[in-house]
Order: C-alpha cells, then structure tokens, then sequence
C-alpha cells in the first residue's frame, strides 16, 4: 500500500472528521465539522519487540508488515484490533475490484466496521470515491485508524464518525443516497474460535449475525467480508429477487484469508 503523494482525489470533507454521532445529532453523511483527532490512548500500541506483545496476538505481530506495510513507520493498534484487520494486499485488490465492480453512480463508501483503518485507507488510496465515511464504535481503535491513515497521507479524505454503526444507519436513513452508496462491512467474527469449524455459521457471527447486518443495509449495494469457510447457503439467500451474489476468495501465499460477497441492493 503505498503512501498518497497527491492531492488530485476530492476531499470527502473540507476537514478530517472525527464524529462522535451520540454527542451531536447534526453528525450526517456530508456535514463538516472543526477538525478533530481522537486521542491515542493507552490502549493503542506500537509493539517493536515479540516480548511486548500478548501471547494471543504473537502470531499476528509476526505478520505486521503483511497487514500494514508501512507498520514500522508507528502504526498503532489496539490489541482487539489484531485479530479483525484486513491484511494490507488483501485489502488493495478489494479496493481495486470494487472500483471496478461498482457502477459509476456509485461515489460514497461507508465502511461500518472501521478497525484500525486498513480498508478505508486502502479505498482512499484507490481515489475511487468522492466521499469515505468510516465507523468505528471504539474510541480508541478510531483513534488508531486515524493516526494509521495519516501515516499513508490520506486521513484528510476520510470521514471519521465514532459511533455504532446500525443507530448512524438508522437515524441518518433519510440523508444517506442509497442509489450513490456502498456499504462496506468487516464485521466481527466472533473471536479466534471461528475457525474451529468446517462450515461457519453465519447466524452464529458475534456480536452481529449476517441477518443483522444484511438487514441494516439492504437497500444498498454491500461488499460483506466474511470467513472462508462461511456457508455458501446463507449467503445465498441474501440475494435480492433475479439479482446474483458474486463471491470472490481473497487468499495471500497460496491460502485464502477470506471471501467477500458482492451483493447488489434490493429493488425499491
């Protein structure tokens, strides 16, 4: 993922944004605002040793310039984020399909499941779209991706909304253009204990199943970013009437990471 060394892509807002939606109810896709950085806090971490890190994220530590090439130039993480960030190839050549797969009309992202930014800087990298909203319910982790962001020169075209993604959703309903938006979604899995199965259940996914998900963003045009080994079956019955899902597995070195669904907005 290589560092923004260019102005050309449209700013999303005239100031970085971090909206903490609870607090200021005039928080709506396209408002601006002062600008305003969430703290990094003693959550967030920059581990340059193996002995710093806790023994449950060791192996992906081991990972990290895979999962942020620029990792070595102070990216932080908070330790939950870890286990849920896009490795940074996997999350390119998403942002690369999705410019491709999207229809013109298409030129806002929102990325309901932030992290610790890897997908929304990777779209912002893209200079796809006009507007990249991203949200992410933990303080601590915004703060992370936005620090992140900065570090590859493109935190500016990112609206940063720290709030729960379904109430942002549901009470900004009425100002969201659905016939220009998509709804990107890496959700949590449910802990490390996904894997443990053959075929994942999607209604199982903690803390929000697929149906949950789904149904907050039905409407739109969704990228889901799921297990490898999700049931095929449940996924399938997201598709609205005569429209197809196409579903892609991204893998690194030979072994997929995880599929992404590409599932088109029901008809209104």
């Amino acid at each position: 993922m290589a560092k923004k060394k260019s102005g050309k892509r449209k700013r999303a807002q005239e100031e970085d944004i971090a909206l903490d939606y609870d607090d200021n109810k005039s928080n709506q896709p396209g408002a601006t605002a002062n600008t305003t950085f969430l703290p990094l806090t003693g959550q967030c971490h920059h581990y340059r040793k193996v002995g710093e890190v806790p023994f449950d994220i060791q192996k992906y530590w081991h990972q990290r310039h895979s999962i942020f090439s620029e990792y070595d130039a102070g990216i932080q993480m908070t330790d939950d984020a870890w286990f849920g960030v896009t490795p940074e190839p996997v999350a390119n050549q998403i942002a690369t399909d999705l410019s491709l797969r999207a229809p013109d009309e298409k030129t806002t992202i929102i990325d309901i499941f932030a992290g610790a930014g890897g997908n929304a800087i990777a779209f912002a990298l893209s200079e796809r779209w006009t507007n990249i909203i991203a949200i992410e319910k933990d303080a601590s982790t915004l703060a992370c991706a936005q620090h992140n962001a900065a570090i590859y020169g493109v935190s500016e075209f990112i609206t940063w909304v720290n709030a729960d993604c379904f109430s942002y959703l549901s009470e900004n309903r009425s100002t969201i253009d659905a016939s220009s938006t998509v709804i990107f979604a890496s959700p949590p899995w449910g802990g490390v204990t996904y894997s443990n199965t053959e075929i994942f259940d999607l209604s199982t996914m903690h803390p929000y199943s697929i149906q949950e998900i789904h149904k907050a963003c039905t409407d739109m045009y969704s990228v889901l970013y799921l297990p490898r080994h999700s049931d095929l079956r449940q996924v399938a019955k997201l598709a609205p009437k005569d429209k197809k899902i196409d579903i892609v597995q991204y893998c690194m070195k030979g072994a997929s990471k995880a599929l992404v669904a590409y599932v088109p907005a029901s008809s209104t």
